[in-house]
């Protein structure tokens, strides 16, 4: 049987498999759109990363980041809409 700590190591690896080609994405992607989407799923991926991090190593105020880097893509996905609506994105 798996102990919690197996099952947290494969979660992670898995994660930062997902991030590598989110990142990929971000680099290469043919849109504009297509790299705002990447760093949306980066950006949650990486909350759910340091969280899974948070639970393996029993430092919960790692977690506390997660808020931060959330509001971070938040403002990326406001900024970008606010460009494709009106070709500004002003002060």
């Amino acid at each position: 049987m798996l102990s919690i700590h197996q099952i947290l190591e494969v979660t992670i690896v898995i994660y930062m498999t997902s991030m590598v080609l989110f990142l990929l994405r971000v680099l290469k992607g043919p849109t504009i759109f297509d790299r705002v989407i990447a760093v949306d799923a980066l950006s949650c991926d990486l909350t759910v990363f340091m969280a899974l991090i948070a639970l393996y190593t029993g430092r919960y105020l790692i977690a506390f980041p997660m808020a931060l880097i959330a509001l971070w893509a938040y403002a990326l996905d406001l900024y970008v809409s606010k460009y494709v609506e009106f070709e500004d994105i002003g002060e």
